[in-house]
């Protein structure tokens, strides 16, 4: 087995335990790992990201359930306008996209660039909003829900589009949601968070079963290795304060976001 490959399998157990941890941010590790350690076609990285995040997510999701820190009536909510928006989106509006978008001073950006760089920029939005957003009730896991259902059902909505073109679970985006919108407190919302990530990730990936080749052996390989990082996470996630989970994953969006942009336009 290649370096690379054996590095692959390592970044696959890092994105468990991201997932486990923090309720979001295997993506962001999962589409870069597959584009730039293991040379995969950015299209087909966003589809395999689909899976491995969604299979992962619903690992922690259910170990979370025993642990009553999923908010059901939050993530359904959630996940319909989601969902169907992720799977609209890698079905129809995904292969349509041209090879050849635009080009700016003789630099063309090709579909494959432009889809990392939208993804980099959504992760620069995200960022701030968790490093300098206020958490409420953070670690108070009793504190009283409010839902701003028309805002959420949104939310939603977007959300699904955005993990659809980006093949991102979309936690970076979900959890500051529900933080915002129906006041989890942030244990709660990474739990949550888990659980909408799996139904319209999984949902996302059946669009591309229907148009691509997919390397199942490799795909359920990596994804076995999420698996049990996943459960690390989880079982990690139990000896830190939300606040600090929410800064510090604000943090490393940042980064991640900032060398995507860097490797994909100086590269």
């Amino acid at each position: 087995m290649e370096i690379t490959s054996i590095l692959g399998f390592i970044g696959a157990l890092v994105i468990g335990i991201v997932l486990g941890l923090i309720g979001g941010g295997g993506s962001i590790l999962t589409v870069p790992i597959f584009v730039y350690l293991l040379g995969i076609n950015p299209v087909v990285a966003t589809a395999y990201s689909l899976f491995v995040v969604g299979v992962s997510s619903l690992t922690g999701a259910l170990k979370n359930m025993k642990k009553k820190l999923v908010d059901f009536k939050t993530a359904i909510v959630f996940a319909i306008p989601a969902f169907i928006a992720v799977y609209l989106t890698r079905r129809f509006l995904v292969p349509s996209i041209p090879e050849e978008l635009f080009e700016v001073n003789n630099f063309l950006v090709t579909r494959d660039i432009g889809i990392m760089i939208f993804f980099a920029f959504i992760m620069l939005l995200a960022s701030y909003s968790m490093i300098r957003g206020k958490c409420v009730n953070c670690d108070d896991e009793d504190a009283e829900i409010h839902y701003n259902y028309p805002m959420i059902l949104l939310e939603g909505l977007v959300v699904g589009v955005i993990t659809g073109i980006v093949g991102a679970g979309g936690g970076f985006l979900i959890i500051p949601a529900l933080v915002m919108l129906a006041k989890l407190p942030m244990k709660k919302a990474v739990a949550t968070s888990l659980l909408i990530i799996a139904i319209k990730s999984l949902i996302g990936f059946i669009g591309d079963v229907e148009t691509m080749e997919i390397d199942w052996y490799f795909l359920l390989s990596f994804t076995a290795f999420s698996l049990i990082g996943i459960l690390v996470g989880v079982w990690l996630n139990k000896f830190i304060e939300g606040s600090k989970l929410k800064k510090s994953f604000g943090w490393f969006t940042l980064l991640m976001g900032i060398y995507i942009i860097v490797k994909e336009i100086w590269y």
